[in-house]
C-alpha cells in the first residue's frame, strides 16, 4: 500500500508541476474570460457612424408613429416622397420605400431600399424586415376589420402539466423534462470527454515510460498491477485538480470581466433582442419561462443526482482508463499499433454517446433501460437518464454490474499489463493479448 501510495504521488506531482499543465490550468480560464469580453463587446457594440433612414410609406402601411424600432445606430425618418428627391439628399443614408398593397392575400412584399453608402449589414436588414413584417400583419388586420386585441387573444401559450396518476404521485411541470434533458446531455458529455481525455493521458504516459525504459527501473522494485493503479489513480487526481480549479477561476474571471469592462449581461440581452425583433410582451413571456425553469431546476433531487453522477464518473475512468493502460503496454515503437489496439475500447465510448442522444429523448425506452446495464455504455448513458428518475431497481443493478465490470477489467489490464511493459520488439495481436492473460506470475 505503501508502495502504491508513493506511485500515485510521484505520477500526481510529475503532472502538476509541469510547464504544461499550469499553462493550460491558468490559460483556459483566461481564454474564456477573452472570449466573454470580445462577446459582449461586439453584441453591444453600436458603431461610430450614424445612419439616417428616409421612409416613404404612401399608404400608411406603417402607421402615423412609424412603428420602426431603432437601434444599431438607426433612426428613421418619415417623408412625403418622391424617392428621387431622396436618394442623394443630404442628411440622409438611404431610403426606404414600401410600395402599396394591392393584394391582401399575397404573402410576398418587396420593399425598395436606396443607398449610396454600401449595403447595410445582414443584422440591420433582417430587423427592418422583421419590423415590417409585424407592421404588415396589422395592416392586413385592419383591412379584413379583425381588431388587433381580439387577434392578439387567439395565441394561445400550451403547456403540458403532468397530473398524479396516484396519491403518492407528485404533480411535474414539463418544464421539468427539459431540464432533464439538459442534464443529462451535459452529463453525458462530461463522461465522454473525461473518458477519452483521461484515458488517452493514461495510454500515453505508459507508453512513454516503456518507450524510455524507466518502467524497467520501477517494476524491480514495485508489482506491475500497483504500478498501474497508481499510474491510473494519478492521472485522474490531476484532472480532479485541473477541473476544480477551472471551476473557481472561471466564475472569478468572467465576474471580474464584468466589472473591469464595464460589459452589462442585459445590455448584451437587449442586443440580441433588437437583432432578433423580439417584442417586450414576448420578452416578458421568456422572463417568465425562465423564472420556472429556475424553480424546477432547484426541484431536482441533487442529493441523488450527484452522488450517483460520482460513482459512474469513477466507475467509467476505471474501467476504461485501466483498458487504455493495458493497451499502452502492449505497444510497440510502432503508433500504427495504436489504432488497430484502441478501436475496440473508443468504439463503445462513441456508440454510448450517440445513444445518449437517443435517450434524452425517451429516457424509459428499452434501448435506455438496457444500455443502462451495459457496462461499456452505462458510465455514458445511465448519468444522461438520472434527472428523468429511472426506477430505483434500474439504478441498483446498473450500478453493481458496473463495480464488477471495474473488478473484473481492472484485473484483466493488470494481467495484459504485467506482460507487456516488458514486451519490445513483438508486434502484438489480439490473440497475444489473450495469451498474456493466462500466463502465469
Amino acid at each position: 500500500m505503501e508502495k502504491l501510495l508513493l506511485i500515485i504521488k510521484r505520477e500526481y506531482l510529475s503532472r502538476v508541476k509541469k510547464k504544461s499543465f499550469i499553462l493550460a490550468t491558468i490559460l483556459t480560464p483566461l481564454a474564456i474570460g477573452i472570449f466573454f469580453i470580445v462577446v459582449g463587446f461586439v453584441m453591444t457594440y453600436q458603431g461610430e457612424e450614424h445612419r439616417n433612414v428616409a421612409v416613404i410609406d404612401a399608404t400608411n402601411i406603417l402607421g402615423d408613429s412609424l412603428n420602426l424600432k431603432e437601434g444599431k445606430g438607426l433612426t428613421f425618418v418619415k417623408v412625403p416622397g418622391p424617392v428621387g428627391e431622396y436618394k442623394e439628399k443630404e442628411g440622409f443614408d438611404a431610403v426606404l420605400e414600401l410600395p402599396p398593397i394591392t393584394d391582401l392575400s399575397s404573402k410576398d412584399y418587396r420593399v425598395n431600399y436606396y443607398s449610396s453608402e454600401g449595403v447595410m449589414g445582414i443584422g440591420i436588414i433582417e430587423k427592418i424586415e422583421s419590423d415590417i413584417e409585424r407592421n404588415i400583419y396589422t395592416y392586413k388586420a385592419g383591412k379584413y376589420g379583425f381588431n388587433q386585441d381580439s387577434l392578439n387573444s387567439l395565441k394561445t401559450s400550451v403547456t403540458l402539466d403532468r397530473k398524479k396518476a396516484k396519491e403518492d404521485d407528485e404533480e411535474v411541470s414539463t418544464t421539468a423534462s427539459l431540464i432533464a434533458t439538459g442534464i443529462g446531455g451535459a452529463m453525458g458529455f462530461i463522461m465522454y470527454f473525461a473518458v477519452f481525455l483521461y484515458g488517452m493521458m493514461v495510454m500515453r504516459s505508459v507508453m512513454e515510460e516503456k518507450t524510455n525504459r524507466i518502467v524497467e527501473v520501477m517494476v524491480s522494485s514495485v508489482k506491475p498491477f500497483h504500478l498501474m493503479m497508481g499510474k491510473i489513480v494519478g492521472v485522474g487526481l490531476v484532472g480532479l485538480t485541473q477541473v476544480a480549479i477551472w471551476g473557481i477561476l472561471i466564475p472569478l474571471i468572467l465576474g471580474a470581466s464584468t466589472l473591469v469592462f464595464n460589459i452589462d449581461p442585459q445590455a448584451i440581452q437587449s442586443a440580441n433582442t433588437q437583432m432578433s425583433g423580439v417584442d417586450m410582451a414576448e420578452m416578458s413571456k421568456m422572463e417568465k419561462e425562465v423564472g420556472l425553469f429556475i424553480a424546477e431546476l432547484m426541484n431536482q433531487n441533487w442529493l441523488l443526482i450527484i452522488p450517483l453522477f460520482i460513482v459512474y464518473f469513477l466507475g467509467g475512468y476505471l474501467m476504461y482508463s485501466s483498458l487504455f493502460a493495458a493497451v499502452g503496454s502492449a505497444m510497440g515503437d510502432d503508433a500504427g499499433e495504436s489504432q488497430s489496439l484502441t478501436l475496440p475500447i473508443t468504439l463503445p465510448v462513441i456508440m454510448a454517446f450517440y445513444i445518449m442522444f437517443a435517450v434524452v429523448q425517451n429516457p424509459n425506452s428499452s434501448l435506455a433501460t438496457w444500455s443502462s446495464m451495459v457496462p461499456f455504455f452505462s458510465p455514458i448513458v445511465m448519468p444522461a437518464r438520472l434527472a428523468f428518475e429511472p426506477a430505483w431497481w434500474e439504478i441498483a443493478l446498473s450500478v453493481a454490474i458496473l463495480i464488477a465490470s471495474v473488478a473484473f477489467f481492472v484485473w484483466l489490464s493488470g494481467r495484459i499489463y504485467r506482460v507487456g511493459i516488458l514486451m519490445y520488439g513483438k508486434k502484438v495481436t489480439f490473440k497475444e493479448l489473450g495469451k498474456w492473460i493466462f500466463y502465469r506470475d
